[in-house]
């Protein structure tokens, strides 16, 4: 009996590379012109510039920084890769697999970036590398294309065992693979400078603020006007969530964090990811989204909206606390001022009106005192925070560089108050429970004040209905 079985059916194991045949006519026979490297226009050069600024403060220090690879989804399935974003604010360079390494000399540093190459015809990663090679992935830029693109020096990742990186810092996300096989130290001293550096924002990143949240802006009015077919077709909190990502896939990378889309009931609780509810037409809609810019700087801006168009009685009264929160924050975000202070503010006004409701069993100022919060039950986060390349931007800053510092020009931050009413919280009358409302914008602090990045979206509740009214029109 013959077995008519090929002698392989797939293409990803080891055995096809033995096969002559296949080898021999695979290796041949394709065309092509180099790939240029492409990074976004400009970040090469405040790469540089960032690399400058972190030597100043690590003189001495040998650092080294990776960009990460792409978790595991499930089997050989791996998550769409986001690299690092110490290794992006230090490099310009968004490849997956990539290490910094940067080597003190006298007055700085030098910097070399270790790339893998691509595997091109004529090799067995060509079609045996699901990960790097071309045949898998398209084609792909060189080191030279690197190099030319980045203004760095770019050596093979085979080559990193060259250099002298026993005890040299690197951030403690670190692959922990990698730092044992080069004897690196994940430190807490590097992740903190990057923090602190990260915290004031150059006028490359800032413009890069500006075009992530214009492009959120707009997809706002893009999940608005869906909000008539996520109730009339059934397709709920989903559709409104898809409605943006696509958007933000569209006009940016992608998402900066996972979009958050609840109505009614879901609108309270605070990372409503699930988005697996209908959109009920007579609730309040929360939509907390970002667009996460080709350069990888993310938005963060929340509003609630009626899906009718007009807010019910009780939505309307939650709607205006939230507001008069909102104000008061943001008007204590200037050059000069505490971080905290837009805090306190708003937690102040939100105490104030939870007592006039009824709703506190202690005076505001028991409330406020650090020994009471009692009015965190309807607030338990923060009132807003730094914003960047990550969401929650600089988070591995020292309390006092973060929390206690002076704004200065250049940080761009969040202010979030919101009300979150559960439905099953008792403590509340029956006409407010399932009520959440947030508000958030994206603030610049600037020479004089601050701006306002996402001002495009109004924060009164009759300017929220109106902007609401004239999408749901737009729709019809």
């Amino acid at each position: 009996m013959t077995d008519a079985r090929p002698p392989y059916a797939g293409t990803r194991y080891p055995r096809i590379k033995d096969i002559k045949g296949f080898t021999d006519f695979i290796a041949t026979g394709w065309s092509g012109e180099p790939v240029p490297a492409n990074p976004v226009p400009g970040a090469a050069q405040a790469a540089a510039d960032h690399r400058r600024r972190l030597s100043e403060r690590l003189p001495g220090a040998t650092v080294v920084v990776a960009s990460g690879s792409a978790p595991t989804r499930n089997d050989d399935n791996t998550y769409l890769f986001r690299p690092d974003s110490d290794f992006v604010w230090l490099t310009g360079c968004q490849a997956e697999d990539a290490v910094l390494v940067m080597t003190p000399r006298p007055g700085g540093h030098d910097a070399r970036l270790h790339l893998p190459p691509p595997f091109r015809p004529g090799e067995t990663g060509f079609f045996g590398d699901a990960n790097h090679g071309e045949l898998w992935v398209g084609a792909s830029p060189g080191l030279p294309e690197w190099a030319d693109a980045l203004q760095i020096d770019v050596a093979p990742l085979d080559r990193l065992g060259d250099q002298a990186l026993k005890g040299a810092l690197t951030i403690q996300s670190a692959d922990p693979a990698l730092a044992a096989a080069h004897d690196l130290v994940p430190s807490a001293l590097l992740d903190r400078h990057l923090s602190v550096l990260r915290m004031v924002k150059d006028a490359w990143e800032i413009e890069q603020m500006r075009l992530a949240v214009d492009a959120t802006t707009e997809g706002f009015a893009a999940v608005a006007r869906e909000i008539p077919r996520a109730i009339g077709e059934g397709l709920g909190e989903r559709w409104l969530q898809g409605t943006f990502d696509r958007h933000a896939r569209t006009h940016g990378n992608g998402t900066g964090y996972t979009t958050i889309v609840g109505s009614g009931p879901h609108a309270p609780v605070l990372h409503w990811v699930r988005c697996d509810g209908p959109v009920l037409p007579d609730a309040a809609l929360l939509l907390d989204m970002g667009v996460e810019a080709k350069s990888l700087y993310t938005a963060d801006v929340t509003r609630t909206l009626p899906a009718s168009g007009t807010f019910s009685p009780q939505q309307r009264t939650v709607h205006d606390l939230v507001e008069r929160a909102h104000r008061a924050g943001m008007a204590q975000v200037r050059p000069g001022t505490k971080y905290l202070d837009f805090h306190f503010a708003a937690m102040e006004v939100v105490a104030q009106g939870l007592h006039d409701w009824g709703l506190l069993p202690v005076s505001v100022d028991e409330a406020l005192s650090p020994r009471g919060q009692q009015h965190r039950r309807y607030l338990a986060c923060g009132i807003g925070h730094h914003l960047g390349l990550d969401t929650h931007d600089c988070g591995h800053a020292e309390y006092e560089e973060y929390m206690g510092a002076d704004l200065e020009p250049g940080v761009v931050m969040t202010v979030e108050p919101g009300l979150y009413f559960h439905a099953n919280d008792l403590t509340v009358p029956p006409e407010l429970r399932g009520i959440g409302v947030r508000l958030e914008d994206d603030l610049l602090v600037t020479e004089d004040g601050a701006e306002v990045l996402s001002d495009a979206l109004p924060i009164d509740t009759a300017g929220v209905e109106a902007w609401t009214q004239a999408r749901l029109k737009e729709a019809a």
